[in-house]
């Protein structure tokens, strides 16, 4: 199995101890929220986890927090789960090409930040952060960005998706949330 399947709709963590759990748990996760057939895939990152969906990624994650909020049961082994909208070898005029591209939906008026993630890879951070945020012709709002560039790097191949802060499923955020509103 390659590090990263050639085009996963969504990535998601776990503890490098529950990836098992956490894979079934996604799986189970889509199937409840619509997505009849998804695949999901263990990759060689530990903890790390790649699934194809029928949903659009950021309807999958939009119907996964409705389903943390009724049923915050359901999560007990994946933390974060972040949509792909394209997935790219991992070159920096390829991911900077396909950030450029995804970033034209962002409107003049508003900003974005860019969030790296990185694995198995000999890039450095700044390189890739500075390379996508030069050539985005929108205003850097690194506190609080009305979108989010993602670059997610696993090995030789790499996910970019251009989302609203709230695009990405933090699960341990969602749950502290949901704990404050009870309170």
């Amino acid at each position: 199995m390659s590090a990263l399947i050639d085009a996963p709709d969504l990535l998601a963590t776990s503890d490098i101890w529950s990836t098992s759990a956490a894979c079934s748990e996604l799986w189970m996760l889509l199937r409840a929220v619509g997505d009849e057939t998804p695949s999901i895939y263990r990759t060689r990152v530990k903890g790390l986890i790649a699934a194809e969906t029928s949903l659009e990624p950021l309807e999958a994650i939009r119907r996964m927090r409705g389903e943390l909020q009724e049923r915050p049961e359901s999560f007990k082994n994946l933390l974060r789960i972040i949509p792909v909208e394209a997935t790219v070898p991992t070159e920096i005029g390829e991911i900077v090409e396909t950030a450029q591209r995804l970033a034209e939906k962002i409107p003049g008026d508003e900003s974005f930040r860019v969030t790296l993630e990185k694995r198995r890879t000999e890039l450095r951070s700044r390189e890739v952060i500075d390379a996508v945020a030069e050539r985005i012709d929108r205003k850097v709002d690194l506190g609080e960005p009305d979108w989010v560039v993602l670059v997610e790097i696993v090995g030789k191949r790499t996910g970019v998706a251009v989302v609203p802060p709230d695009g990405i499923l933090s699960v341990q955020k969602e749950r502290a949330l949901l704990s404050s509103e009870g309170e």
